[in-house]
């Protein structure tokens, strides 16, 4: 992968809080069965991700090891919520994220689909387009029942494991995103 091209991995989807049935309860209080439990090693995966360039880009979790990843799952490109997620991880990139992290918004969408809305909004980081909701069910994020992505955000250390995940991000308040600014310094060691 290019030292050029910034990911920042956060995966956001429509509805969840993390931790696992044996992990921390989630931001909630409520334990999340299905999300890998914050301090396990994450769930490896392979995907190809784009950016504004529209070229395919192939990303794994294992090539980004010792790097501060943010996966952020989310329902679908051009949605209200989901725009006002990314406009706002484009805009306040630096502070919500910093240097030498690399995020990585996920949804059910196209190549395609992601390069022309990344194009038209300026995104600063690369989209993984999992089509096939395989990296989507790793991480417990695929929608029970419905093609959409739940929104869930996951910080992953360093060293491989979970150090954050939110399973219900809530796109439009400030404190979802305090708490993951925070959960990257923590993260990054700062």
């Amino acid at each position: 992968m290019k030292a050029a091209v910034r990911f920042a991995v956060t995966a956001f989807v429509c509805a969840g809080s993390v931790a696992g049935a044996q992990g921390p309860a989630t931001p909630s209080g409520v334990p999340a069965a299905n999300f890998p439990a914050v301090g396990v090693a994450a769930p490896d995966f392979s995907a190809t991700a784009t950016d504004s360039t529209g070229k395919a880009i192939p990303v794994s979790l294992a090539s980004m090891r010792g790097k501060v990843v943010v996966l952020a799952f989310y329902p679908l490109d051009r949605s209200s919520g989901c725009t006002a997620e990314l406009t706002k991880f484009r805009d306040e990139y630096t502070t919500l994220f910093g240097d030498g992290v690399i995020v990585l918004p996920t949804s059910v969408d196209s190549v395609a689909s992601h390069a022309s809305w990344a194009k038209e909004s300026h995104f600063p980081f690369a989209m993984i387009a999992d089509t096939k909701s395989e990296v989507a069910t790793k991480y417990g994020s695929q929608g029970a029942g419905r093609p959409m992505f739940k929104r869930t955000v996951f910080v992953i250390g360093k060293d491989g494991k979970v150090a954050y995940a939110d399973t219900r991000f809530n796109a439009l308040a400030q404190d979802g995103y305090d708490k993951l600014t925070a959960a990257i310094k923590s993260a990054k060691g700062n």
